[in-house]
């Protein structure tokens, strides 16, 4: 009797393992930041929403997994995905060199390209480092376009936030001079009532030593058939006009050719 209630607990057990170990596989576990709109972001009643949330939401249903996000600092986002806390970056990461040294990528899900914001006021055209010496140029932190601030403006002051929300907020109100940001960001900011007082200036920044091969997704390295799940699906919202419905409700150009 003994040799079979053991049995019974042992089985039990193996059946709930199983399941536990079933349920945890198909889940995604997807990080993000949740403060980087209309990519993403948090709505009035606490929910992520955005551009990344909802590719992100396309891939799950393709391949027929649940997702879950997780937001997280962006300081920490990759560090995080190391630790285990999640399993996929979706976050609008440019793909770079030093950071291939740390993760994997997915195929570009986004171009890339980097611009310059000014107050429309501020008479500021000329954006090379010799015309923005002694100003302030602000940019969020562990960014792009911070790396790209701070080895190609020596001579100005680099002001780095921990949000481009806070970027915008100060640039608005006049405490830094210019602002540098990944492109469709800043063209949506600036399309708002809270970005109307500014404007692009100069030309795009396309060196590739700092915006990348485009925008990925980010896996730990030994995530290789994961890897290779997210590509396939990212194919196939693209061949069947998911993605272009998602990125139709966000932007009005093509976010994987800018145009």
């Amino acid at each position: 009797m003994a040799k079979a209630k053991l049995l019974s607990t042992l089985l039990a057990s193996g059946i709930a393992l199983l399941a536990s170990t079933g349920a945890s596989a198909e889940t995604l576990k997807i990080g993000t930041e949740g403060a980087y709109p209309p990519f993403n972001y948090y709505t009035p009643d606490g929910q992520l929403a955005g551009f990344d949330i909802e590719i992100g939401k396309a891939l799950c249903a393709n391949m027929k997994i649940d997702c879950e996000f997780v937001a997280q600092d962006w300081d920490g986002i990759i560090p995080a995905l190391l630790a285990g806390k999640y399993d996929v970056i979706l976050a609008s990461m440019f793909i770079t060199d030093e950071r291939k040294k740390q993760v994997s990528f997915s195929a570009p899900y986004q171009a890339s390209a980097m611009t310059f914001v000014v107050d429309k006021n501020s008479g500021i055209k000329d954006v090379s480092p010799s015309a923005l010496k002694g100003m302030i140029i602000g940019a969020q932190s562990s960014t792009t376009q911070a790396e790209y601030l701070l080895a190609q403006y020596p001579d100005s002051e680099i002001r780095l936030y921990p949000t481009q929300d806070a970027v915008n907020l100060d640039l608005a109100s006049g405490r830094i001079d210019a602002q540098a940001g990944d492109i469709m960001p800043m063209t949506d900011w600036i399309n708002s009532d809270d970005g109307s007082c500014c404007q692009k200036a100069g030309t795009l920044i396309t060196d590739r030593a700092y915006v990348g091969d485009g925008v990925g997704m980010a896996l730990r390295k030994e995530d290789e058939e994961l890897l290779k799940r997210l590509n396939q699906a990212l194919a196939n919202i693209i061949a069947d006009g998911t993605y272009k419905k998602i990125n139709d409700e966000y932007f009005s150009i093509n976010l994987l050719t800018l145009q």
